[in-house]
């Protein structure tokens, strides 16, 4: 089953009195239980993507469906309830002063019994590794902290989708390895469909696919090995290599006879291979 499916989508911000169509004829799928990156530099189209996909923003033209269901009026209540999105700064989507106030939030909208919140609070906490955290004040939480959070909120809604839109921007290194190893973790250990948004090549080794966006179209696709392995043409789309695959690069440049991976334990079998001479490790 699909989890979320576009059909030839267009959609155009007004601007002016003119219209630009930011994304034009898109054709656009992910499969129940995949985890999938979704690349691109500003103004490609993927955070639109994301606004679409649980009728934030409604398309000017063609189909959303999620989870066989259309996204459209009679729907959409239905729909975010299973489609979550996190978006790029926590301080957005924070609505209450302590951390299990603010995690309940969207589960006392949805009116479930107090009973089942308290469970949901629980599973949501522990889920992003915050549970120590409960009582505590939001505002007085670190960046990476406050995004587990706002995860932790989404996640008290049960959702089967859940989509990072660009939830690491605002993060330290730090930070941005906590809230992609959360994102792996739900897909892995609660079988929840990721789409990752992220102009952060390094975070897409994580996922089953990746999807290139420029202007609106989708431009490359395919497992992220296969996606960095044609580095020349992701420059035109104004992306680089993540930082292994520059190391790489530059060994082989340098003289070493290393191939293109995404795995740091082989890239230092083949380095310690070709500094003995070619003999095994």
């Amino acid at each position: 089953m699909h989890a979320i499916s576009f059909e030839n989508v267009d959609f155009a911000y007004s601007e002016e009195g003119k219209k630009e169509f930011c994304i034009k004829g898109l054709n656009f799928a992910v499969e129940e239980g995949e985890f999938v990156a979704v690349l691109g530099h500003n103004g490609s189209g993927k955070s639109t993507l994301a606004r679409l996909s649980n009728g934030i923003l409604v398309p000017d033209g063609g189909k959303i469906t999620a989870f066989d269901t259309p996204l459209d009026d009679k729907h959409l209540f239905d729909v975010r309830k299973q489609v979550g999105v996190v978006f790029q700064n926590p301080d957005n989507q924070t609505v209450a002063s302590i951390v299990e106030d603010d995690v309940a939030f969207g589960a006392e909208n949805v009116a479930l019994p107090r009973e089942e919140i308290g469970r949901r609070i629980d599973f949501a906490l522990q889920a992003v590794g915050m549970e120590e955290y409960r009582h505590a004040t939001v505002a007085r939480l670190s960046g990476g902290q406050k995004q587990r959070v706002a995860i932790a909120g989404v996640l008290a809604l049960k959702p089967r989708l859940m989509i990072f839109d660009e939830a690491t921007a605002m993060l330290d290194p730090r930070g941005r390895r906590e809230i992609a190893a959360v994102a792996k973790r739900l897909n892995e250990e609660e079988k929840i469909t990721v789409i990752l948004i992220t102009h952060f090549m390094e975070e897409a080794l994580l996922a089953d696919r990746a999807i290139v966006m420029n202007k609106g179209e989708i431009v490359m696709e395919g497992a992220p090995k296969d996606i960095f392995a044609r580095h020349e043409e992701l420059l035109t789309y104004n992306l680089t290599l993540p930082r292994i695959g520059i190391i790489c690069k530059r060994l082989r440049e340098g003289g070493m006879s290393v191939t293109d991976t995404l795995d740091t334990d082989l890239l230092a079998d083949e380095i310690a291979r070709e500094l003995k001479g070619g003999t095994a490790s």
